[in-house]
C-alpha cells in the first residue's frame, strides 16, 4: 500500500506540484498550529513559495491554467500534509475562479496576477450568524453612495480572516422581495464585492477558537463604514445568488481535503501495523484493504467532479462533497479504533485529522443544505 502514491497516481503531476520537502514543512505547520491555534502563517508561506496559489489562474495572467479535477488533486495532496492550509488554498482557488467567471477587465488585469504569483490571498467573506447556511436573510448591507458604495455588516467562520488581501463579500444591497435564481442558497438583491484587506473599514477577529482547521485563521469580519468604489463590485448587482448557483457547476469539490486527511488516517493505520508486525495477520490486511476501498471511492467520486463527466455536474460535486467528507470522517473514526491506546496519546496526528475531517461536513455548502439542493428539485 503506497503512501502518498495514491494521491497521485491516477493522473500526472499537476503544475505546479507539491514537492516532498514542502509537504514535511506543511505537516510541521499543522502540528505547531493545531497545538496554538494560532493562525497557520507558515504554512501560507509555504504556498507562497510553491506557487500553488496560481494554479486556478488562465497562464495569460501568470497562473497555471488547472481545471477542475487538477485543483482537486492538489487540494487533496495539501491536505494530506495540512488541512488547515488546504481550505486556505480552497477558498482562494474560488475567488480566483469567481474573478476569472465574472470580474471585468480591469479586475482581471489587476488582480489575477497578484493571485497568481502569491502576492494576494484571497478569501470568501459570505457567511455570517443569524443567515443560516443558505445564506438567505444576510444583515451585511451595500447601500449606493455618490462614489460607490457602503458596507455594513458583520461575517462569520471566514477562512484566512486577517491574512487575506483581498475578501469576495456578500451583502444585501437591495429588498430581497422577489424570486431568486436558486431557492436554496442565496436570495434576491445581493451582490459581491471584492474588499481589499487594507480597507480602513474592514475589521477581522480571529479570536474564535476551533476544534478543527485551527490553523485556517476562520475567524470574524466585520465591515463597518466600509466605503468601496463601484469598481469592487462583481458581477452585476444583484446577481450573487446566480453566481453562487454556478459556482457547483465548477466541480471543485471540498471533498478533496476530505479525500487529503482520509488518505493521512490511512497511512498511519498502515504504518502502525507495519511497525506492530500486525501485517502478517490476514484480518489487518483485510481492514486495512477495506479503508483503503474507501478512500478510493471518495476520491473517485471528486475526481468525477473535477471532470464534469455527469450529465448534471453541479449535483456530481455535491454528491462528492457529501460522500467524500462522510467517508473521510468514518474512515478516521476506524483507524482511530485500530490504532488503539497508540492514537489515545495526545501528540498522535490522528486526533487532528479527526478535528479536522469533522469540520469539512460543515463548511459551505454544509452536507445538510447539499442534502436540500440535491433534493429541492424533486419537490417542484
Amino acid at each position: 500500500m503506497a503512501a502518498l502514491d495514491g494521491l497521485t497516481a491516477a493522473r500526472p503531476s499537476v503544475r505546479p506540484a507539491l514537492a516532498p520537502s514542502d509537504r514535511e514543512r506543511l505537516a510541521d505547520c499543522a502540528e505547531a498550529a493545531y497545538r496554538s491555534g494560532r493562525p497557520d502563517v507558515e504554512a501560507l508561506a509555504v504556498l507562497r513559495e510553491t506557487g500553488l496559489l496560481g494554479a486556478a489562474v488562465p497562464a495569460e495572467y501568470g497562473g497555471a491554467g488547472a481545471d477542475a479535477e487538477e485543483l482537486n488533486s492538489l487540494v487533496a495532496d495539501v491536505a494530506y500534509a495540512n488541512a488547515s492550509a488546504a481550505i486556505m488554498l480552497f477558498q482562494h482557488y474560488a475567488v480566483s475562479a469567481r474573478v476569472v467567471e465574472h470580474g471585468s477587465a480591469e479586475q482581471r488585469g489587476e488582480l489575477l496576477p497578484r493571485l497568481a504569483s502569491g502576492t494576494w490571498l484571497a478569501a470568501s467573506a459570505w457567511s455570517e450568524t443569524g443567515a443560516g447556511a443558505d445564506k438567505k436573510k444576510l444583515s451585511t448591507t451595500a447601500s449606493r453612495t455618490r462614489d460607490g458604495w457602503l458596507l455594513d455588516g458583520a461575517k462569520s467562520f471566514t477562512t484566512s480572516a486577517g491574512l487575506a488581501d483581498v475578501y469576495l463579500v456578500l451583502a444585501q444591497s437591495t429588498s430581497p422581495d422577489g424570486d431568486s435564481s436558486d431557492a436554496s442558497y442565496g436570495a434576491a438583491g445581493q451582490t459581491f464585492f471584492l474588499v481589499p484587506g487594507d480597507n480602513p473599514g474592514l475589521l477581522p477577529d480571529t479570536s474564535m477558537r476551533l476544534s478543527g482547521m485551527r490553523g485556517s485563521a476562520t475567524g470574524f469580519v466585520s465591515v463597518r463604514d466600509c466605503h468601496v468604489p463601484d469598481s469592487a463590485r462583481l458581477g452585476a448587482e444583484g446577481v450573487a445568488a446566480r453566481i453562487i448557483a454556478g459556482v457547483r457547476e465548477s466541480g471543485a469539490s471540498l471533498g478533496a481535503v476530505a479525500v487529503g486527511v482520509a488518505q493521512a488516517a490511512l497511512d498511519a493505520a498502515h504504518r502502525h501495523a507495519e511497525r506492530r508486525g500486525l501485517l502478517d495477520h490476514q484480518a489487518v490486511r483485510h481492514r486495512l484493504v477495506d479503508l483503503a476501498t474507501r478512500v478510493e471511492a471518495a476520491r473517485a467520486s471528486v475526481e468525477r467532479a473535477g471532470r464534469h463527466t455527469s450529465a448534471d455536474p453541479g449535483t456530481a460535486t455535491l454528491h462528492s462533497k457529501l460522500f467524500a467528507s462522510t467517508t473521510g470522517e468514518s474512515v478516521v473514526a476506524d483507524v482511530e479504533r485500530m490504532l488503539g491506546s497508540a492514537g489515545y496519546v495526545e501528540t498522535h496526528p490522528i486526533n487532528r485529522y479527526a478535528h479536522d475531517v469533522r469540520a469539512v461536513a460543515l463548511m459551505g455548502p454544509t452536507n445538510d443544505l447539499c442534502k436540500e439542493l440535491v433534493s429541492l428539485p424533486w419537490t417542484r
